[in-house]
């Protein structure tokens, strides 16, 4: 999925071995992922995909003037959040330990391969070309811990 501040700019889906880098993209404040041979693409990537960084995680805080926020993690499942708010950021990463972080607060030029598509992703890649007006239904989302936090931006 692409966050909606996202939809203006040219898109592709996420395919397994992907080499994806975190990225803004014109006319957007929202950041999210593009590969790096076409860095004005989105790669929108289905909720359920794993993702595996090079490096731990960086992401902005939401203070701008503090420094970044370095999470000893490399690997994420990707979530949406925030569903019932329309213009809300959507697209975020669930870590190992349950932390909510939002595509959009990741750092810029951070690179990270798509590891694992979600077992349905066939399935409604094949019903969205087939309907293009249905749109796959929103994944809850699925904490590992209750209370872990979601970080806004």
């Amino acid at each position: 999925m692409c966050d909606y501040s996202l939809h203006h700019v040219a898109s592709t889906p996420a395919k397994v071995g992907d080499k994806l880098v975190s990225a803004s993209f014109a006319g957007s404040s929202t950041r999210g992922f593009c590969s790096a041979e076409q860095p004005n693409v989105a790669v929108c990537v289905m909720p359920g995909t794993e993702l595996a960084f090079e490096r731990n995680i960086e992401c902005h805080r939401a203070m701008g003037f503090l420094p970044r926020r370095r999470i000893p993690a490399r690997v994420a499942r990707f979530r949406q959040v925030n569903l019932d708010q329309p213009y809300a950021h959507h697209d975020a990463l669930e870590l190992p330990g349950g932390e909510i972080v939002l595509v959009t607060n990741l750092c810029e030029g951070q690179k990270a391969t798509v590891l694992q598509l979600p077992a349905n992703a066939h399935h409604e890649h094949a019903r969205d070309h087939t309907h293009d007006h249905a749109r796959p239904a929103a994944e809850p989302i699925h904490r590992a811990h209750p209370s872990a936090p979601i970080i806004a931006p």
